[in-house]
Protein backbone atom coordinates (compact mmCIF):
# COMPACT_ATOMS: atom_id res chain seq x y z
CA UNK A 1 0.00 0.00 0.00
CA UNK A 2 1.59 3.68 -0.91
CA UNK A 3 2.67 5.45 1.76
CA UNK A 4 4.49 8.72 -0.09
CA UNK A 5 3.99 10.34 -3.36
CA UNK A 6 6.17 12.30 -4.70
CA UNK A 7 6.49 14.45 -7.66
CA UNK A 8 8.92 15.99 -10.09
CA UNK A 9 11.84 15.47 -11.89
CA UNK A 10 13.45 12.27 -13.54
CA UNK A 11 16.85 12.88 -15.15
CA UNK A 12 19.52 10.76 -16.58
CA UNK A 13 22.71 12.19 -14.86
CA UNK A 14 25.80 12.45 -16.33
CA UNK A 15 28.96 12.97 -14.21
CA UNK A 16 31.75 14.54 -14.53
CA UNK A 17 34.23 14.09 -12.01
CA UNK A 18 37.23 16.48 -12.16
CA UNK A 19 40.09 17.71 -10.22
CA UNK A 20 38.73 21.32 -9.50
CA UNK A 21 35.94 23.09 -11.30
CA UNK A 22 37.57 25.17 -14.59
CA UNK A 23 38.29 28.73 -14.86
CA UNK A 24 35.45 30.58 -17.52
CA UNK A 25 37.12 30.09 -20.54
CA UNK A 26 39.43 27.33 -18.84
CA UNK A 27 40.03 23.77 -20.01
CA UNK A 28 40.19 20.82 -17.35
CA UNK A 29 40.94 16.93 -17.68
CA UNK A 30 37.69 14.65 -17.38
CA UNK A 31 39.03 11.34 -14.80
CA UNK A 32 35.80 9.79 -15.02
CA UNK A 33 32.23 10.04 -16.07
CA UNK A 34 29.38 8.06 -15.31
CA UNK A 35 26.01 8.28 -16.30
CA UNK A 36 23.17 7.28 -13.97
CA UNK A 37 19.67 7.25 -13.17
CA UNK A 38 18.77 10.74 -11.46
CA UNK A 39 16.35 13.59 -11.37
CA UNK A 40 15.40 14.77 -8.18
CA UNK A 41 11.69 13.29 -7.35
CA UNK A 42 13.18 9.92 -8.30
CA UNK A 43 16.14 9.70 -6.22
CA UNK A 44 13.77 11.05 -3.44
CA UNK A 45 11.29 7.91 -4.07
CA UNK A 46 13.66 5.51 -5.22
CA UNK A 47 15.23 6.66 -1.20
CA UNK A 48 11.76 6.17 0.52
CA UNK A 49 11.32 2.95 -1.39
CA UNK A 50 14.52 1.49 0.05
CA UNK A 51 13.74 1.84 3.93
CA UNK A 52 9.41 1.34 3.49
CA UNK A 53 9.63 -1.18 0.69
CA UNK A 54 7.82 -2.41 -2.26
CA UNK A 55 4.94 -0.35 -3.60
CA UNK A 56 4.86 1.76 -0.40
CA UNK A 57 6.30 4.79 -2.49
CA UNK A 58 4.94 5.88 -5.31
CA UNK A 59 6.37 8.56 -8.39
CA UNK A 60 4.08 11.42 -9.93
CA UNK A 61 6.04 12.87 -13.26
CA UNK A 62 6.53 12.73 -16.84
CA UNK A 63 9.41 10.95 -19.43
CA UNK A 64 9.73 11.65 -23.10
CA UNK A 65 9.17 8.55 -25.48
CA UNK A 66 12.85 7.21 -25.50
CA UNK A 67 15.32 5.09 -24.44
CA UNK A 68 16.33 6.99 -21.31
CA UNK A 69 12.46 6.32 -20.59
CA UNK A 70 12.48 2.48 -21.06
CA UNK A 71 15.38 2.73 -19.27
CA UNK A 72 14.40 4.96 -15.95
CA UNK A 73 11.00 2.57 -15.78
CA UNK A 74 12.67 -0.45 -15.55
CA UNK A 75 14.93 0.58 -12.75
CA UNK A 76 12.18 2.37 -10.50
CA UNK A 77 10.17 -1.05 -10.92
CA UNK A 78 12.98 -2.90 -9.54
CA UNK A 79 13.56 -0.30 -6.91
CA UNK A 80 9.65 -0.73 -5.91
CA UNK A 81 8.44 2.58 -6.99
CA UNK A 82 5.00 2.41 -8.10
CA UNK A 83 5.10 4.23 -11.56
CA UNK A 84 1.43 4.16 -12.36
CA UNK A 85 1.76 8.31 -11.97
CA UNK A 86 4.56 8.30 -14.69
CA UNK A 87 3.33 9.57 -18.24
CA UNK A 88 5.49 8.70 -21.06
CA UNK A 89 5.00 11.55 -23.63
CA UNK A 90 5.65 11.71 -27.54
CA UNK A 91 7.53 14.35 -28.98
CA UNK A 92 9.35 15.19 -26.19
CA UNK A 93 12.89 13.88 -24.84
CA UNK A 94 13.71 12.58 -21.46
CA UNK A 95 15.13 15.37 -18.64
CA UNK A 96 18.89 15.30 -18.51
CA UNK A 97 21.30 16.61 -15.88
CA UNK A 98 24.83 17.15 -16.42
CA UNK A 99 27.34 17.44 -13.67
CA UNK A 100 30.86 18.45 -12.32
CA UNK A 101 32.19 17.08 -9.84
CA UNK A 102 35.15 17.99 -7.98
CA UNK A 103 37.99 16.09 -5.23
CA UNK A 104 35.90 17.34 -2.83
CA UNK A 105 32.45 16.28 -3.79
CA UNK A 106 31.13 19.64 -4.70
CA UNK A 107 28.66 20.05 -7.52
CA UNK A 108 27.59 22.01 -10.36
CA UNK A 109 24.90 21.08 -12.25
CA UNK A 110 23.17 22.06 -15.37
CA UNK A 111 19.65 20.50 -16.61
CA UNK A 112 17.57 20.02 -19.02
CA UNK A 113 13.97 19.69 -17.79
CA UNK A 114 12.50 18.23 -21.26
CA UNK A 115 9.37 16.04 -20.16
CA UNK A 116 9.89 17.23 -16.91
CA UNK A 117 8.25 20.66 -17.47
CA UNK A 118 5.05 18.79 -19.10
CA UNK A 119 3.42 17.78 -16.10
CA UNK A 120 0.31 19.93 -16.13
CA UNK A 121 -2.30 20.36 -13.10
CA UNK A 122 -5.23 18.58 -15.40
CA UNK A 123 -2.78 15.31 -15.28
CA UNK A 124 -2.88 15.51 -11.43
CA UNK A 125 -6.61 14.55 -11.63
CA UNK A 126 -6.28 12.01 -13.84
CA UNK A 127 -7.58 8.69 -12.15
CA UNK A 128 -4.30 6.41 -11.89
CA UNK A 129 -2.44 10.02 -10.67
CA UNK A 130 -5.05 11.17 -8.34
CA UNK A 131 -5.24 7.81 -6.94
CA UNK A 132 -1.37 8.22 -6.03
CA UNK A 133 -2.38 11.49 -4.00
CA UNK A 134 -5.08 10.15 -2.11
CA UNK A 135 -4.03 6.83 -0.29
CA UNK A 136 -1.04 7.49 0.36
CA UNK A 137 -0.71 9.65 3.99
CA UNK A 138 2.81 12.08 2.83
CA UNK A 139 2.82 13.92 -0.29
CA UNK A 140 5.89 15.64 -1.26
CA UNK A 141 6.63 18.03 -4.15
CA UNK A 142 9.46 19.14 -5.73
CA UNK A 143 10.10 20.80 -9.31
CA UNK A 144 6.92 20.24 -11.39
CA UNK A 145 6.14 23.60 -12.98
CA UNK A 146 4.66 26.44 -10.44
CA UNK A 147 1.40 25.61 -11.29
CA UNK A 148 1.52 22.04 -10.23
CA UNK A 149 3.32 22.79 -7.92
CA UNK A 150 0.15 24.69 -6.60
CA UNK A 151 -2.63 22.16 -7.83
CA UNK A 152 -0.76 19.23 -5.52
CA UNK A 153 -0.21 20.92 -2.78
CA UNK A 154 -3.86 22.10 -2.69
CA UNK A 155 -4.78 18.20 -3.23
CA UNK A 156 -2.87 17.31 -0.28
CA UNK A 157 -4.65 20.11 1.62
CA UNK A 158 -8.28 19.12 0.62
CA UNK A 159 -7.49 15.13 1.25
CA UNK A 160 -5.96 16.02 4.54
CA UNK A 161 -2.51 14.32 4.03
CA UNK A 162 0.97 15.94 5.63
CA UNK A 163 2.53 17.63 2.49
CA UNK A 164 6.15 18.18 2.12
CA UNK A 165 7.45 20.70 -0.64
CA UNK A 166 11.09 21.12 -1.29
CA UNK A 167 11.54 24.39 -2.88
CA UNK A 168 14.71 23.89 -4.64
CA UNK A 169 14.98 25.83 -8.48
CA UNK A 170 11.58 27.52 -7.53
CA UNK A 171 12.85 29.18 -4.12
CA UNK A 172 14.34 32.17 -6.38
CA UNK A 173 10.77 33.50 -7.21
CA UNK A 174 10.23 34.80 -3.85
CA UNK A 175 7.84 34.38 -0.91
CA UNK A 176 5.36 36.96 -2.18
CA UNK A 177 5.26 35.20 -5.60
CA UNK A 178 4.64 31.52 -3.81
CA UNK A 179 2.18 32.26 -1.18
CA UNK A 180 -0.50 30.35 -2.80
CA UNK A 181 1.68 27.50 -2.38
CA UNK A 182 3.27 28.16 1.00
CA UNK A 183 -0.28 28.13 2.85
CA UNK A 184 -0.83 24.68 2.24
CA UNK A 185 2.48 23.48 2.95
CA UNK A 186 2.95 21.33 6.29
CA UNK A 187 7.03 20.74 5.96
CA UNK A 188 9.18 23.37 3.59
CA UNK A 189 12.28 21.68 2.74
CA UNK A 190 15.31 23.86 1.62
CA UNK A 191 19.05 24.67 1.76
CA UNK A 192 20.97 27.85 2.77
CA UNK A 193 21.62 29.03 -0.50
CA UNK A 194 17.53 29.10 -0.93
CA UNK A 195 16.50 30.21 2.36
CA UNK A 196 17.86 33.71 1.15
CA UNK A 197 16.56 33.19 -2.19
CA UNK A 198 12.81 32.48 -0.76
CA UNK A 199 12.91 35.05 1.83
CA UNK A 200 15.76 37.42 2.25
CA UNK A 201 16.56 36.21 5.27
CA UNK A 202 20.15 34.18 6.07
CA UNK A 203 19.23 33.42 9.06
CA UNK A 204 16.76 29.96 9.36
CA UNK A 205 15.11 31.27 11.79
CA UNK A 206 13.77 34.82 10.66
CA UNK A 207 12.94 33.29 7.34
CA UNK A 208 10.93 30.59 9.32
CA UNK A 209 8.94 34.01 11.12
CA UNK A 210 8.93 35.14 7.61
CA UNK A 211 6.99 32.35 6.42
CA UNK A 212 4.40 32.08 9.77
CA UNK A 213 2.81 35.12 8.33
CA UNK A 214 1.84 32.96 5.45
CA UNK A 215 1.32 29.80 7.41
CA UNK A 216 1.20 30.18 11.20
CA UNK A 217 1.98 26.64 11.61
CA UNK A 218 4.44 25.36 8.98
CA UNK A 219 7.84 23.55 9.83
CA UNK A 220 10.92 24.85 8.07
CA UNK A 221 13.46 22.18 7.67
CA UNK A 222 16.79 23.67 6.69
CA UNK A 223 19.53 21.73 4.69
CA UNK A 224 22.85 23.05 5.88
CA UNK A 225 25.57 20.94 4.35
CA UNK A 226 29.02 20.57 6.32
CA UNK A 227 26.43 22.00 9.25
CA UNK A 228 24.18 19.22 9.57
CA UNK A 229 20.41 20.20 9.41
CA UNK A 230 17.90 22.29 11.40
CA UNK A 231 13.83 21.95 12.20
CA UNK A 232 12.26 25.41 12.75
CA UNK A 233 8.60 25.00 13.97
CA UNK A 234 6.04 27.13 15.73
CA UNK A 235 7.48 25.83 19.38
CA UNK A 236 10.52 24.48 19.01
CA UNK A 237 13.74 23.94 17.31
CA UNK A 238 16.08 20.79 16.10
CA UNK A 239 19.52 20.87 15.57
CA UNK A 240 20.97 17.74 13.98
CA UNK A 241 25.02 18.44 13.50
CA UNK A 242 27.21 16.93 10.57
CA UNK A 243 28.30 12.96 11.03
CA UNK A 244 32.13 12.93 11.57
CA UNK A 245 32.78 10.91 8.37
CA UNK A 246 36.47 10.80 8.93
CA UNK A 247 36.13 9.52 12.59
CA UNK A 248 34.36 6.56 10.82
CA UNK A 249 36.90 6.04 8.32
CA UNK A 250 34.90 7.31 4.97
CA UNK A 251 35.33 10.30 3.25
CA UNK A 252 32.92 12.28 0.64
CA UNK A 253 32.84 11.38 -2.77
CA UNK A 254 29.86 13.02 -4.01
CA UNK A 255 27.40 15.47 -2.77
CA UNK A 256 25.04 14.72 -5.54
CA UNK A 257 21.68 13.58 -4.18
CA UNK A 258 22.51 14.03 -0.85
CA UNK A 259 19.59 15.93 -0.32
CA UNK A 260 17.62 13.44 -1.92
CA UNK A 261 18.67 10.59 0.54
CA UNK A 262 18.02 13.00 3.18
CA UNK A 263 14.57 13.91 2.25
CA UNK A 264 13.88 10.29 0.87
CA UNK A 265 14.26 9.31 4.51
CA UNK A 266 12.51 11.90 6.47
CA UNK A 267 9.63 11.45 4.98
CA UNK A 268 9.53 7.20 4.85
CA UNK A 269 10.59 7.71 8.29
CA UNK A 270 7.57 10.16 8.86
CA UNK A 271 5.66 7.65 7.25
CA UNK A 272 6.69 4.90 9.40
CA UNK A 273 5.97 6.42 13.00
CA UNK A 274 9.01 8.17 13.83
CA UNK A 275 8.63 11.77 15.54
CA UNK A 276 10.19 14.74 13.87
CA UNK A 277 13.28 14.93 15.55
CA UNK A 278 14.09 11.05 15.31
CA UNK A 279 13.05 11.21 10.93
CA UNK A 280 15.47 14.22 10.85
CA UNK A 281 18.27 12.37 12.54
CA UNK A 282 17.53 9.54 10.21
CA UNK A 283 17.82 11.71 7.26
CA UNK A 284 20.92 13.37 8.46
CA UNK A 285 22.54 9.76 8.61
CA UNK A 286 21.25 9.09 4.99
CA UNK A 287 22.67 11.97 3.60
CA UNK A 288 25.73 11.12 5.05
CA UNK A 289 26.09 7.91 3.64
CA UNK A 290 25.09 8.98 0.36
CA UNK A 291 27.81 11.36 0.30
CA UNK A 292 30.85 8.57 0.29
CA UNK A 293 29.08 6.62 -2.99
CA UNK A 294 29.69 7.94 -6.58
CA UNK A 295 25.97 7.60 -7.60
CA UNK A 296 23.65 9.79 -7.78
CA UNK A 297 21.06 7.75 -5.88
CA UNK A 298 23.45 6.38 -3.37
CA UNK A 299 21.07 6.57 -0.71
CA UNK A 300 21.01 3.31 1.80
CA UNK A 301 19.26 0.67 2.09
CA UNK A 302 17.00 0.21 5.10
CA UNK A 303 19.46 -2.87 6.67
CA UNK A 304 22.05 -0.32 5.99
CA UNK A 305 20.94 2.62 7.42
CA UNK A 306 20.24 0.56 10.23
CA UNK A 307 23.62 -0.59 10.80
CA UNK A 308 25.00 2.69 11.16
CA UNK A 309 22.47 4.45 13.26
CA UNK A 310 24.25 3.99 16.46
CA UNK A 311 26.76 6.35 15.00
CA UNK A 312 23.84 8.68 14.54
CA UNK A 313 23.87 12.28 15.90
CA UNK A 314 21.46 13.15 18.19
CA UNK A 315 19.13 16.34 17.81
CA UNK A 316 19.31 19.06 20.28
CA UNK A 317 15.81 20.14 21.01
CA UNK A 318 15.15 23.96 22.34
CA UNK A 319 12.30 25.83 23.10
CA UNK A 320 11.30 29.19 20.85
CA UNK A 321 10.82 32.20 23.10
Amino acid sequence: MIEVTVLGAINWDTNLFVRRFPEVGEEVAVEKITRVPGGKAANVAVASARILGPERAGLIGCLGRDNIAEDQMKILRDEGVVTSGIQVLDKEESGQAYILIDKDGRNMINTFFGANSRLMPKDLRDPAVYSLLQNASIITVIDPPVETIQEAVLIGREEGKTVLWDAGVRSILGIDRLKNTLQNVDYLVINQVEIKNLTGEDDPVAARDALSKICEEIVLVAKLGERGCLMIGPQDVIKVKPIDLKSLGMKVVNTVGCGDAFLGVFIASKAEGFDDREALERANLARAIKATRHETRGSPLKTELERWLEFKERGEVTKRI
